[in-house]
């Protein structure tokens, strides 16, 4: 029995679908505390509130919003964006995703841990 993300992604068609994919195990696998949704009409990361959310419609490669992401401790240079809000890290291939996994990994912990005031 899939969840809801994994009947959205069945129904998902994107020249991107495998790397949106790898992307979103990577997210998974980074902190245990991690969960998924639709949101926006998009796969998002939760907890305790909203992380990231992918951009469905990019095609030349895969977006990743953070909703709040100027907020999230640390240096992250994959994140993109200097308003006070947002950022945005793009992937633009398996290399990339395999590059910048360390630092997305650091992400989803810095913000998990943020949630829990650690």
């Amino acid at each position: 029995m899939g969840n809801v993300v994994d009947d959205w992604m069945a129904k998902y068609d994107n020249p991107q679908k495998a790397l949106v994919e790898a992307v979103r195990q990577a997210v998974l696998k980074a902190d245990k505390r991690i969960g998924e949704t639709i949101k926006w009409q998009a796969p998002t990361f939760v907890y305790k509130g909203n992380l990231a959310s992918f951009y469905p419609k990019a095609k030349a490669h895969v977006s990743l919003m953070f909703h709040t992401g100027a907020q999230i401790p640390g240096d992250f240079p994959s994140m993109e964006g200097t308003g006070e809000v947002s950022r945005i890290m793009k992937v633009l291939s398996a290399a990339d995703l395999k590059a910048k996994s360390v630092e997305l990994k650091s992400i989803v912990k810095a913000w998990c841990d943020q949630r829990d005031g650690a």
